[in-house]
């Protein structure tokens, strides 16, 4: 890549990032039989989320707007009608060789491959539009960015819809920002597309089961673990919109036990049963988690995921050591 930002985010996005990109492989595990093209749409569809998570966080002072056209690259991956857009336009860098179209090309011919993609197509390309709101997350102004956020859940989550609640449960708009910050739904329909049995009524209850709750529990806790971290440098951190570190944690709790009932329950329900106990398992391996004002939330946390959960910390553990997996 000619441009060293871009490549140096390329390279962190692939390295520190690992975790994210072997757990969104791990989702390929609900598909009935292996199916290399669905590990290939699933990791190409992950290195941008995470490509772009650096470069937008990099380039936050060109604004908004480029934040916006960058994460075009996340809708774009899995809309086979879309254009390909300019997705550095605005962005102080524009020569990464290719790289970013070449990831957005390899998801699409996975994509258009995939035995039930139509079944998937709007949900897919409903999720990937939400994306964008990883652009409001970089906004430096703390003020300005929590308004965006608020102004981009009231335009995504009308008054009747926040009425409604997800599961006959309320659910914040800053949850719901928190939950289209995390890629684990789009993961999971890519998974079940695969599938040529795959029909409405399970796309139906999997994206029930998935989002929000399964969805918020990533992203909080993934907020959790780097807290102190975020606080340091400035950093966007979901759990600080919450009232105060009491409610925070009982939220959370409640988002990783209901998401962990939810999934059990569907078809295959054993594998997304092992990907929800991987899920805890692998943020609360981090060492930021066994800080001893921590341990005890970490405890608690780690109790909502299950036996499984708390079996897997130690094997996360291993493989954050083996990897290199650890705070920056």
């Amino acid at each position: 890549m000619p441009d060293t930002p871009l490549r140096d985010d390329a390279l962190d996005s692939l390295t520190r990032k690992r975790a994210n990109t072997d757990g969104a492989a791990l989702f390929s595990v609900i598909a009935r039989m292996r199916e290399y093209r669905l590990l290939r749409v699933i990791v190409a569809y992950e290195t941008i989320w995470d490509f772009l998570d650096n470069v937008s966080e990099r380039g936050a002072e060109s604004g908004a707007l480029n934040g916006r056209q960058l994460h075009r690259a996340l809708l774009e991956a899995l809309n086979l009608n879309a254009g390909i857009s300019k997705y550095y336009r605005h962005h102080p860098w524009k020569d990464d060789n290719g790289y970013l179209w070449a990831l957005v090309e390899a998801a699409r011919s996975c994509c258009a491959s995939l035995a039930s993609y139509w079944q998937v197509r709007d949900l897919l390309i409903q999720e990937g539009r939400r994306a964008s709101v990883g652009a409001c997350n970089h906004e430096l102004d703390p003020e300005r960015r929590r308004a965006e956020l608020e102004r981009w859940a009231q335009d995504e989550f009308p008054l009747e819809v926040m009425l409604s609640g997800f599961g006959g449960v309320h659910a914040s708009r800053f949850e719901l920002t928190a939950a289209a910050s995390c890629s684990a739904v789009i993961h999971v329909l890519l998974a079940i597309a695969s599938d040529a049995q795959c029909d409405e009524q399970w796309v139906a209850s999997v994206y029930a089961a998935y989002f929000p709750w399964f969805s918020v529990a990533v992203t909080m806790l993934d907020s959790y673990v780097d807290q102190d971290e975020d606080a340091e440098s400035g950093a966007h951190s979901y759990i600080a919109h919450y009232p105060n570190e009491e409610i925070a944690l009982q939220r959370i709790y409640e988002a990783i036990e209901r998401s962990t009932r939810s999934v059990a329950g569907l078809r295959r329900g054993h594998r997304h049963a092992v990907i929800a106990a991987c899920m805890v398992a692998m943020y609360v391996s981090k060492d930021s988690a066994r800080a001893p004002q921590m341990r005890a939330h970490t405890a608690s946390l780690v109790r909502a995921g299950g036996p499984l959960a708390r079996a897997l910390v130690p094997v996360l553990r291993m493989w954050r050591v083996v990897y290199s997996q650890q705070s920056a």
